[in-house]
Order: structure tokens, then C-alpha cells, then sequence
């Protein structure tokens, strides 16, 4: 699998917020400048994740973004969906060479897109706080 670029930082946004000791929003400049992403592209991302409730705006001089959820309860395939769109088998064909064959080679890549979205439900941005502080606590 591999993940787009909006998604890898929507994910490190987010767990960059989970970390976080206070319950205050976090200025989008604060992430991008932890994170090392481009503010203008990070605003085009957190906005999907407004969208899709995974974070709250909080408009005015202290606000920022803010999980709206706790971190246990907000998976990672809600965020990679919100950010990509849907996670399916897609597979392009021409539907007059070998209808048999294209139709058994969408079934496997339909199921392995539902397996890969049975996984990510699974693993919760709480998950990805370890990893991202001792990542960080390796690297200083």
C-alpha cells in the first residue's frame, strides 16, 4: 500500500495533536513547523478532516485545530478516507478483452482493498502516538 503525500501528513497532524498535553487547538503553523510540511498544503489537508469530524476549527486568536473525538476512538482509515476518498479495488480494463478474467482480477483486488480497510479500522491514532514520540525521542 502505498500512501499519498496529503495523507501521510493528515496522519502526522493528527497524531501531532493527540500528543499534545493541553486540550487547546493547535495552530495549523505550530504542526507544520513540528512536522516539517508546508503550511499551505497542511490547510488543504486538515480541512477534509473538519469535514469529516475527525478534527474541530476553532476560529479566532487561540484557535487552531483540535481532535474531536478521543484518539482511541478515531481510526486511521477514517483518515486516510476523508483525505483520499473511499479505499476500493479499482482495476482498469478494457471490458471486451477477457470479461472472465477481468471480472475474477476486480474480485481479488476488491477483496484485498476490504482487507486493507478491515486493518486500518483497527489501528487508532492513539496507536501512532507511541511510535511518533519514540520516533522522536530516537531522533534527539
Amino acid at each position: 500500500m502505498k500512501l499519498t503525500r496529503a495523507s501521510s501528513y493528515a496522519l502526522h497532524a493528527v497524531a501531532f495533536m493527540a500528543a499534545q498535553k493541553s486540550e487547546k487547538p493547535v495552530a495549523s503553523h505550530k504542526i507544520a513547523e513540528d512536522r516539517g510540511i508546508p503550511e499551505r498544503f497542511l490547510l488543504k489537508v486538515l480541512k477534509p478532516l473538519v469535514s469529516a469530524r475527525v478534527l474541530r476549527s476553532v476560529k479566532g486568536p487561540n484557535g487552531g485545530y483540535q481532535l474531536a473525538r478521543p484518539a482511541s476512538d478515531i481510526s486511521m482509515l477514517e483518515i486516510l478516507e476523508a483525505v483520499d476518498g473511499p479505499i476500493r479495488g479499482h482495476t482498469p480494463f478494457d471490458a471486451k478483452s477477457n470479461p472472465a478474467l477481468n471480472n475474477k482480477i476486480e474480485d481479488i483486488c476488491n477483496q484485498s482493498a476490504e482487507a486493507v480497510r478491515r486493518t486500518l479500522d483497527k489501528i487508532h491514532v492513539s496507536e501512532l502516538i507511541i511510535k511518533s514520540d519514540s520516533a522522536k525521542k530516537k531522533r534527539e
